[in-house]
């Protein structure tokens, strides 16, 4: 796991369902066929560490299936999230079929899909 992983503060993860609604409100968003990746500006006098919240469905399975798809998508993101985008929050919304690439692929396969989306969120800050 990377040294910005398990062990890592709390303060780097979304929690609060105000800061979920303020990606989905006022966050630009791109999606791929397993994830919606929400990105957001925090101001200026906010913490300066990047902020991840993760949001999995019951429609991709029960409680232990879920807390598997965000444990790994959490190591996936921060071994391919760009620490000089450290003025924005990012959300992960895990879509019905990434628990399967989960599973025939481990890491790896999450790690693509978390590059995918990322690569695509790269190109305009304020698209949807």
């Amino acid at each position: 796991m990377s040294a910005n992983g398990a062990g890592s503060p709390r303060r780097r993860r979304l929690s609060r369902s105000g800061d979920f609604k303020r990606a989905y409100r006022e966050g630009s968003s791109k999606a791929t066929r397993y994830l919606v990746l929400y990105r957001f500006d925090r101001s200026a006098d906010d913490e300066s560490e990047i902020r991840l919240g993760v949001s999995v469905s019951k429609k991709l399975g029960d409680a232990v299936t879920r807390n598997r798809v965000k444990r790994v998508l959490k190591e996936a993101f921060w071994s391919q999230v760009d620490r000089d985008e450290a003025d924005q929050d990012f959300v992960l919304v895990a879509r019905p079929g990434v628990g399967e690439v989960i599973d025939t692929d481990g890491l790896a396969g999450a790690e693509a899909c978390v590059k995918e989306v990322l690569e695509l969120g790269k190109g305009g800050k304020r698209s949807t």
